[in-house]
């Protein structure tokens, strides 16, 4: 049975939805699922906008045989080559053997790599700049690599204004029926997933997301509906998902707040982390979020360490070294290229307190633009009296800071 919706009078959403899978990568928990978008038009010439996740293949081919309704397919355009857009792809041109298939160079490599059979099958190769007229369609192709494997091009069709867009303004939860940003309350319950999805999978390639941006903004007049490749499609507000993309790729802070992470083995340094958070809003600033690093997934840490301009780190010594959790949440953020955030820093030890120099080493060597705060909280086991100064300390110079930034 087919289920597809259509997005304007001669195109047509035909991915599908997954709430089986349960680790997008094999590594990022995707608790309200994902879609896999592709897109028919239907019109002198029929043209199919990718593909989907092997998982949904039936779906998929259900979906086109309804649209095509006996007609063949003209065209495949490969946007990405990632598996969970292409791994569906043969078995698509088996069934469809007179199929044209346009991708980039790099793209037609990586399809032999993954053993993709495409032989027997007129391949166009296109580059930036490069059109295709599909029916009474012009298709101008434009380049995006590293956004975010190497092979990746957008499309845009400039007969009505639809934006192909490959990974770019995708997000994690499943559409489950809705099918336009318009339908949801985006900023209450899909900002998050999405902010989640770009800076986790992305992330590290922001100079590589701007130059994108710069491209798009040449022809953002013609830009009318962004159809990505999972998640919902943007017809209304483009600036809106178009200025949290600006912040997310130049590091910029959505908002000023604080992220609290706290590495704790018996409960102690999470005390002083929850008394510290008392005192920053105390003092006015309310904005703060906390984590326990060691039951948190590492993509929420860096999902809101992408969000908020102040990050607190609380963390125990554990074998004269930085505890192995949070090690790994900084190497994350390292890896992912995080920057322009203020470190406040908060250690704990028994007998060798260690951690906390051992994480201002780390971040002062291994990342770019960080300011980390002079005032320090050290524990020796749990918070005592006598640390009520450098606890106020740090949640008056948190909250300072943020004012000289305004």
């Amino acid at each position: 049975m087919y289920n597809v919706r259509k997005v304007t009078d001669d195109l047509y959403w035909i991915g599908a939805n997954d709430h089986r899978t349960h680790l997008f990568e094999n590594m990022h928990p995707i608790p309200y699922g994902v879609s896999y978008n592709s897109y028919i038009l239907v019109e002198k010439e029929t043209c199919v906008f990718d593909a989907v996740d092997w998982s949904v293949t039936r779906d998929y081919l259900e979906n086109i045989e309804h649209c095509l309704n006996g007609r063949k397919l003209d065209y495949f355009i490969c946007n990405h080559l990632e598996p969970d857009h292409c791994s569906s792809m043969f078995e698509l041109f088996v069934r469809y053997p007179e199929c044209k298939i346009v991708a980039t160079e790099k793209a037609f490599m990586l399809m032999q790599q993954f053993g993709y059979k495409v032989e027997g099958h007129e391949k166009i190769e296109v580059k930036e700049g490069d059109t295709l007229k599909v029916g009474s369609h012009t298709l101008a192709f434009v380049e995006a690599p590293m956004v975010h494997w190497p092979e990746v091009m957008v499309t845009l069709d400039v007969t009505n204004g639809v934006l192909f867009s490959a990974d770019g303004f995708g997000s994690f939860i499943a559409n489950d029926g809705k099918l336009f940003a318009d339908e949801v309350n985006y900023d209450r319950d899909w900002i998050d997933e999405s902010r989640r999805y770009l800076v986790n999978i992305v992330g590290k390639y922001g100079p590589h997301v701007q130059l994108l941006l710069g491209k798009a903004a040449k022809v953002l007049d013609k830009i009318k509906i962004i159809c990505p490749l999972h998640g919902l499609i943007w017809r209304k507000d483009l600036m809106y998902i178009i200025d949290k993309y600006n912040k997310w790729s130049t590091y910029t802070p959505e908002e000023k707040g604080v992220l609290i992470v706290y590495a704790s083995m018996y409960g102690n340094t999470e005390n002083a982390a929850q008394a510290l958070a008392s005192k920053i809003c105390q003092k006015g600033m309310t904005n703060i979020k906390m984590y326990d690093v060691s039951s948190t997934h590492v993509s929420y840490l860096i999902a809101d360490s992408f969000k908020y301009s102040h990050i607190v780190l609380a963390c125990v010594t554990y074998n004269l070294e930085i505890y192995p959790p949070m090690l790994n949440y900084l190497e994350e953020m390292r890896m992912l290229h995080l920057q322009k955030r203020t470190i406040a820093i908060m250690e704990n030890g028994s007998w060798a307190v260690k951690s906390g120099d051992l994480m201002q080493k780390f971040i002062e060597e291994q990342m770019k633009e960080m300011t980390v705060l002079n005032e320090r909280v050290t524990l020796a086991s749990s918070l005592r009296g006598d640390k009520e100064k450098e606890l106020d300390d740090m949640a008056q110079a948190i909250v300072d800071s943020m004012k000289e930034t305004n």
